[in-house]
């Protein structure tokens, strides 16, 4: 068999997971990680001889063995916090590959990120670009920085996940760009060494990053003819995964995505494109497995209520975001419809209304499926419910 021909069993075989329900008590996360280390395999061998680094955005799921895993295919890591810094350097992750993004970087996260010597600070604010200089004098450091552009893109996909459009909060318009090169070059502690862009998240038609490629090129062209030359043009992530076919489509289709800007961006001598990709890594190795504690009928409705709840997996109740539910242990050949809920005490705590799924009773095994990314990294305590465990299949080791 080919090395990136797929069969639909070879991944997410959740089998596995009803058994280890002996050891594990539901609702906990279950990690394929054959399947990460396919994405991770697929990602190197299509970025290998390229002037491309990618770093992983610890964001999308921060669970340490996770992070470990990425990091031993030499990925770097996109960080929004101070915490995440610190969880990439207990990973192995070398500094110099790590870029600090965020609209509210703190002081403290600031001092953390330069005390470790991070590669690249993306900043998206002349407050943040002052703030940082100032800081990194204090400690007698240069920052390298690379100036987030808000390039005015309508990615078109959920409105809470649009990043680079003029309504947002993130980057720097265009239109005050040069004054923030300017500014930048300015500063005795600042290194300006890249320009960063972010369209959003969970993007699954290619012709947005084809005119982020426009937009680079127009900006290249612009500051070449000034003499400014930029090290790192920084692409920022937002791949989409299949969400709705788990099983036929594995792994998001990263050929296509890295050839928009192969095709796309004229680069120039000396220098690199940079990724920052979540979701597109982790999103499609995880699952949420829950039990049935009980199945309610009333005069309209059926509903399946589960032991995981919107602490465990907040998308669909934050977004209204689609996961495939699965009912791992049912033999009926009877279909019902259903609402699938959880338990705790709020009306959005449903993950499917009227679902089609096999007539489920009681102590039924259910598969929340395509949860790997803002899954776990989402979950709180609320209604002082316990985070849940993770369970993790590797057929290697």
């Amino acid at each position: 068999m080919e090395k990136n021909q797929h069969i639909m069993p070879k991944f997410n075989d959740l089998q596995l997971a009803v058994k280890a329900v002996e050891q594990t008590p539901t609702p906990f996360y279950y990690y394929d990680l054959d399947l990460l280390h396919e994405t991770l395999e697929t990602i190197n061998r299509l970025t290998t001889g390229l002037p491309y680094k990618v770093h992983y955005a610890i964001k999308a799921n921060g669970n340490p063995r996770i992070v470990h895993e990425i990091a031993r295919y030499g990925l770097g890591a996109d960080l929004v916090s101070g915490g995440e810094i610190i969880a990439a350097v207990e990973a192995g992750i070398a500094p110099e590959k790590m870029n600090f993004s965020g609209v509210g970087k703190t002081d403290r996260e600031i001092r953390t990120g330069l005390e470790h010597n991070i590669g690249f600070f993306n900043v998206e604010s002349i407050p943040e670009l002052e703030v940082i200089n100032q800081i990194a004098g204090e400690m007698n450091k240069t920052a390298r920085i690379a100036i987030r552009v808000n390039p005015d893109i309508d990615a078109h996909t959920h409105s809470y996940i649009t990043t680079g459009t003029a309504e947002n909060k993130f980057g720097i318009n265009i239109e005050e760009l040069p004054r923030v090169i300017e500014l930048s070059r300015s500063l005795p502690h600042i290194c300006l060494g890249g320009l960063h862009f972010h369209l959003g998240s969970q993007i699954t038609d290619m012709r947005p990053f084809a005119l982020l490629c426009d937009t680079i090129n127009r900006l290249l062209d612009e500051y070449e003819q000034q003499g400014i030359h930029f090290e790192v043009i920084n692409v920022g992530g937002g791949l989409g995964i299949d969400y709705n076919h788990p099983d036929e489509h594995p792994l998001p289709d990263l050929e296509a995505y890295f050839n928009i800007f192969k095709q796309g961006i004229r680069l120039r001598p000396q220098q690199e494109v940079h990724f920052e990709l979540g979701r597109a890594i982790v999103g499609s190795c995880g699952t949420l497995i829950s039990s049935v504690v009980y199945v309610k009928e009333n005069r309209n409705k059926k509903f399946v209520i589960l032991d995981a709840g919107m602490n465990n997996l907040i998308r669909p109740a934050l977004y209204g975001a689609h996961h495939e539910v699965q009912n791992l242990t049912s033999r009926e050949q009877e279909q019902e419809k259903y609402d699938v809920v959880g338990p705790v005490c709020e009306s959005s705590d449903v993950f499917a209304r009227d679902h089609i799924m096999p007539k489920t009773r009681r102590g039924d095994i259910i598969a929340i499926r395509t949860a790997g990314a803002y899954g776990e990294s989402m979950s709180s305590t609320y209604n002082m419910r316990p985070l849940v465990p993770s369970v993790f299949h590797c057929s290697h080791r």
